[in-house]
């Protein structure tokens, strides 16, 4: 595994010291938002992680290396490249480290890295799944496969508003992936606290949660967790408005023809345009809230 993976010296030493650390995405840096917001959008989700108490993780693929740690350098260089980076996962990853190119990645590819390193908490802005349509497209995001099968606490604000929330829950259930809501028993979506779901528990405290992703790791028995943490009450958007933004955007990809992994990026890319941003200035908030709950939770983890 030393041929591929590259562990950065800080966080290599939190680990060894048995230090909270908290991995994160790159997709949001090369496919997420423009340079150079998206490079000062990564740089700051780092910065609210330390001041939580952890030590930030941001996860890649560069020059066929998978990465567990950026440097500032690094992250300016997929901010800079942007789409030019594949966007990465499980299925990518050979590829990429035999063609020695880079990838941005995805929460499965992120996971996935996270728990070669030994790092347990991941934090993301949604998680994918299963697709509206799914029925007959079988459009279902690997991400629900990865959380069925690696051991990392995956910190989100829920699903994605894009997919069919309903069917993704019963996804995860026929997987076996518990599905937590901190201080909430409805499962958020994303830009909105409401989706009209229930959550499997609902969770008051950090501490809590640590105590049970601690069981779960130490019983061996495969599998991920999902936090869901809704979007800050004062960055929520009104579920009907954002509702009617998506049954929009997903007309027009339907109209043009746009499928399979494609799918998300244009959809966000356009309700974005259609809310005038203001969906993206949600997403950055919510990303910021999740990182700060995932510090606690690893400070927690760390402690146990």
């Amino acid at each position: 595994m030393k041929n591929f993976l590259e562990i950065s010296q800080e966080v290599a030493e939190a680990l060894a010291q048995g230090k909270p650390v908290v991995a994160l995405e790159s997709t949001i840096i090369s496919h997420g938002m423009p340079y150079p917001k998206n490079v000062q959008t990564a740089l700051e989700v780092e910065q609210v992680v330390r001041d939580n108490g952890a030590v930030p993780a941001t996860i890649a693929v560069i020059g066929g290396k998978l990465k567990a740690g950026l440097s500032h350098d690094e992250i300016e260089y997929l901010g800079k490249k942007g789409l030019e980076v594949s966007k990465a996962s499980r299925r990518d990853l050979a590829v990429l480290i035999a063609k020695k190119q880079d990838g941005a990645t995805t929460v499965a590819a992120t996971m996935i890295i996270a728990h070669l390193a030994g790092i347990h908490v991941f934090c993301t802005g949604g998680i994918g799944g299963v697709h509206r349509g799914a029925q007959t497209s079988m459009d279902v995001s690997a991400d629900l496969e990865e959380l069925a099968v690696t051991p990392v606490a995956v910190v989100c604000a829920g699903a994605k508003s894009i997919l069919d929330i309903g069917l993704t829950l019963e996804y995860l259930e026929t997987k076996g992936v518990p599905v937590i809501g901190y201080q909430t028993s409805e499962l958020p979506a994303f830009y909105t606290r409401k989706s009209g779901f229930n959550v499997d528990y609902k969770i008051d405290t950090p501490g809590e949660i640590a105590t049970i992703l601690k069981a779960k790791v130490d019983m061996n028995v495969g599998g991920g967790m999902l936090i869901a943490n809704p979007i800050p009450v004062e960055y929520s958007m009104d579920k009907e408005y954002i509702d009617g933004m998506i049954d929009k955007a997903i007309s027009e990809a339907e109209d043009k023809g746009v499928k399979g992994k494609e799918i998300t990026p244009f959809l966000l890319d356009k309700i974005q345009k259609i809310t005038g941003g203001n969906s993206l200035f949600s997403n950055i908030q919510l990303v910021m809230s999740n990182a700060q709950l995932a510090a606690k939770i690893a400070e927690a983890y760390a402690n146990e």
